[in-house]
C-alpha cells in the first residue's frame, strides 16, 4: 500500500468516522432531552467512537472505497431510541430524526469556518477539513431522503395521518432492501435510474455551494 493510498485513507476515513459518530450521538442527545434515557443507559452518548463503530459500515466499507478511489460513505451503529419513552412521541420522534442531519450541517458549518481561518495550514489538515465539509453535507442530504430507513423516513411517518402509520411501519421493515433496489440494482440496470446521482448529488452540491461561500474554494 503506497503513501498516496495511506494519505487518502487517513484524510477520508477519519473525517467520516467523526461525522457519522456525531450524527448518531445527536439522535441520543435529543431523545434524552425529550425523556428517553435508553441511549444514555446503554452508554451510547459517549464520544468514544468505539461505542458506535459498525465494523462493516464504519471501517471495512469506507476503507475499501478509499483504496479503490470510489465515493466514500458509511454508517455507525444506530443509537436506540424508544418512542414510548418520549413525552410527545409523534412530534419528538421527528425532531430526534432531524437531529442527525442537523448535526451534520452544524459540523459542515464549523468545517467551513475553520477552512476560512486555516487556509494556509498543512495540506493534511486542509484535506481533512475539506473532506469533513463534503462528507457532512452529503450525509445530511442523504439521510433526509423521505423513505425508510433514513431519518427523512421518520419525518414522513410523523407527518402522515395516524390511520396510515401502521401500513407505513410495515413498509419500513423492507427499508434496507428497498434502498439496495433503488441505489444499487436500478442504476445497474439503467444509469438513468440512479437515485443518488439524480437527487442527492444536485441537492448536496447546492448546499455545499453555500458553505463554500464561507470557506472559499477547497
Amino acid at each position: 500500500m503506497g503513501q498516496d493510498t495511506l494519505y487518502q485513507i487517513a484524510s477520508w476515513l477519519l473525517p467520516l468516522v467523526f461525522a457519522i459518530v456525531l450524527h448518531e450521538i445527536s439522535h441520543g442527545w435529543v431523545a434524552y432531552a425529550f425523556g428517553d434515557p435508553t441511549a444514555k443507559q446503554l452508554g451510547r452518548l459517549s464520544p468514544n467512537p468505539l461505542r458506535h463503530v459498525d465494523p462493516i459500515g464504519t471501517v471495512a466499507l469506507p476503507l475499501i472505497l478509499a483504496i479503490t478511489g470510489a465515493p466514500i460513505f458509511g454508517w455507525a451503529r444506530p443509537v436506540p431510541v424508544r418512542s414510548d419513552r418520549l413525552r410527545s412521541p409523534r412530534v419528538q420522534m421527528m425532531l430526534v430524526a432531524l437531529a442527525g442531519p442537523g448535526m451534520n450541517l452544524l459540523l459542515a458549518l464549523i468545517a467551513a469556518m475553520l477552512l476560512a481561518v486555516l487556509s494556509n495550514a498543512s495540506p493534511f489538515i486542509v484535506a481533512n477539513l475539506s473532506n469533513f465539509l463534503v462528507i457532512n453535507v452529503f450525509l445530511a442530504v442523504f439521510n433526509l431522503l423521505p423513505m425508510p430507513p433514513f431519518d427523512g423516513g421518520h419525518v414522513v411517518e410523523g407527518l402522515l395521518p395516524r390511520s396510515l402509520v401502521p401500513g407505513y411501519r410495515r413498509l419500513a421493515r423492507f427499508g434496507m432492501p428497498l434502498v439496495i433496489l433503488l441505489l444499487v440494482v436500478l442504476p445497474t440496470i439503467d444509469p438513468r435510474l440512479n437515485l443518488f446521482r439524480a437527487i442527492v448529488v444536485p441537492v448536496a452540491l447546492w448546499v455545499l455551494g453555500f458553505f463554500l461561500h464561507i470557506s472559499g474554494p477547497i
